[in-house]
């Protein structure tokens, strides 16, 4: 892990910061042209995965360049110390060892703690048992509602971590069965909750409250709501068998009537943004079934270990952080979309919003010391061939040039091959259209070419010219199965610590997340009471609004 202010200092770095200065480097249209052997030259495989970066302006300087930075920030030495289960997240004193979730039991993973070292992977695959056992026996009707019925839904109440990965998984592999309807509910807005109850009935639905602490606040009012729904319902003393958690307080769920044989924990060396694997991906093995978790498992575990092993000239992670840190910190792009050519990907660009720019959306270096370039970018993306008709112009023509990564699968689980191959059409266009851009001169002479005078045609030149020169990062699984998709998740966790290793920040805190829940306390008593003595004016004035508005 880099110190971010001797990195700055380094001859990679120099060697970066003046080849980003000379407009030259941002050049993709120019090497397309020049190398017609240039997808096989910056395309690269692993894990089963093929990662194109030949849209983009890397070439073999700019990539050795790349390269001598990562050996310079320490970026393999990182990757061994968090599979080690040394302390990588540096201010809470905490491993970081996700990777061991979806390791084999026989991998020996260890996590230090405060009171020593802890045999990760014993602990993991005891926790992986009993989820096992108890997926098994919801399927086979040996764990039923309290009426004696199978359940045939499944509620899971989380946020953050808690939801967007287990509701993005459980979409993504609709198509793999359902052996449980799975409903996602993270909002605290009574919105999001009362629908989902109003369409369930309590008498078939199992609830989950994922929280590892039991005290989220959002999660647990509407864990108090789904509760009440249920003894509406069943009956107080028949709700526990309705009831799972996925948490570490054992006294809290207690309180709640959750019975220990149903409560999952894991350890506070998984974050929750990197918790998929863990309990927390509970409603995936429910919904999906459990060959499809321990598949998905698989595949992260595939990807992790071509992580550990590769070289960094042919390690997918590592070159994409590598790509991504010459775009956001170097060339200053302010931002990067997440487009998915397939539609059971949706929810990816929400995940990936938290992973990414909830880990590395930070200020200040391990030392707190104020990070002096541009580190986390925004994340923003939808699926193909959506984007082509909202933002998509923006990325062609827009003042900002944002670069993108283009998700494709490249064999359906539909029959509709017509459909699929517009679909990837669209998708290797876009990266092309991006990329070489059209001049002014091309545009007014296909306009004339059409028919319209040399006149118009001048006019109208400049408003269909596009620039070109957006880079766009292609990759490309071959199918979305469980074993592909995990592969892809961990693809872009390892990415987001390899360029937090490199910035030299903590990629596995998140004090941002704690100021405002600190001052919802107070703004909650204030709307509740009216008495906003302690609130600043700005805050004061719209409690009152809203009091006066709300009734």
């Amino acid at each position: 892990m880099s110190d971010s202010a001797s990195l700055i200092r380094s001859a990679p770095w120099a060697r970066l910061a003046a080849r980003a200065a000379d407009p030259e480097a941002s050049a993709i249209r120019a090497r397309l042209i020049a190398d017609p052997n240039r997808f096989a030259r910056f395309s690269r495989t692993g894990a089963g995965l093929l990662i194109d970066f030949s849209r983009t302006a890397l070439d073999g300087a700019l990539l050795d360049d790349l390269l001598a930075l990562a050996e310079a920030a320490g970026l393999r030495a990182f990757l061994r110390r968090m599979a080690a289960g040394a302390w990588v997240n540096a201010t809470e004193r905490r491993a970081a060892l996700h990777v061991a979730l979806r390791a084999p039991r026989s991998a020996g993973y260890r996590a230090r703690t405060a009171d020593g070292w802890e045999d990760a992977s014993g602990t993991i695959h005891a926790e992986l048992d009993r989820m096992h056992g108890f997926v098994t026996g919801v399927h086979s009707g040996t764990i039923t509602a309290a009426n004696g019925t199978p359940f045939a839904n499944v509620l899971n109440l989380g946020i953050g971590g808690s939801d967007l990965g287990p509701a993005m998984v459980t979409e993504a592999l609709a198509h793999t069965g359902a052996r449980l309807d799975a409903r996602f509910v993270g909002n605290v807005d009574g919105h999001a909750l009362a629908p989902v109850l109003d369409r369930l009935d309590p008498a078939r639905t199992l609830v989950l409250i994922a929280s590892k602490s039991f005290t989220t606040q959002e999660t647990m009012a509407n864990a108090a709501v789904a509760r009440e729904w249920l003894a509406a319902k069943l009956g107080e003393a028949r709700i526990g068998q309705h009831l799972a958690a996925l948490s570490t307080n054992l006294h809290a769920t207690d309180a709640f009537g959750i019975p220990r044989d149903r409560v999952f924990g894991f350890r506070d060396w998984v974050g929750g943004r990197f918790s998929l694997w863990s309990p927390i991906g509970l409603a995936i093995a429910l919904a999906r079934g459990w060959e499809v978790f321990a598949s998905l498992l698989a595949g992260a575990h595939a990807m992790d270990a071509h992580a550990l092993t590769a070289p960094p000239r042919r390690n997918l992670p590592m070159l994409l952080a590598l790509m991504h840190t010459w775009h956001a910190t170097f060339l200053g792009r302010p931002a990067y979309a997440c487009l998915p050519y397939d539609q059971r990907l949706a929810r990816l660009p929400a995940w990936l919003q938290q992973l990414e720019m909830e880990s590395n959306g930070k200020r200040v270096d391990l030392a707190g010391r104020p990070v002096s370039f541009p580190t986390a970018p925004v994340v923003f993306g939808e699926p193909g061939t959506n984007v082509q008709h909202s933002f998509g112009q923006l990325l062609h023509q827009g003042t900002a040039v944002i670069p993108a990564d283009l998700i494709l699968v490249a064999r359906p689980d539909h029959g509709l091959r017509a459909n699929h191959r517009i679909l990837l059409a669209h998708a290797a266009a876009q990266g092309a259209a991006l990329a070489l851009g059209r001049s002014e001169e091309e545009a007014v002479a296909e306009l004339a070419s059409s028919g319209i005078d040399q006149a118009r045609a001048a006019e109208l030149g400049p408003h269909r010219t596009f620039p070109g020169n957006r880079p766009t990062i292609g990759i490309i699984l071959p199918r979305l199965d469980p074993h592909h998709l995990g592969a892809l998740l961990s693809l872009y966790e390892h990415k987001v610590a390899l360029q937090a290793a490199l910035w030299g920040i903590n990629a596995f805190d998140q004090w941002g997340v704690e100021l405002g829940k600190t001052l919802a306390g107070g703004t909650e008593a204030a709307l509740a009471t009216g008495d906003t003595a302690a609130l600043d004016p700005a805050t004061a004035g719209l409690v009152v609004a809203l009091r006066r508005l709300t009734g």
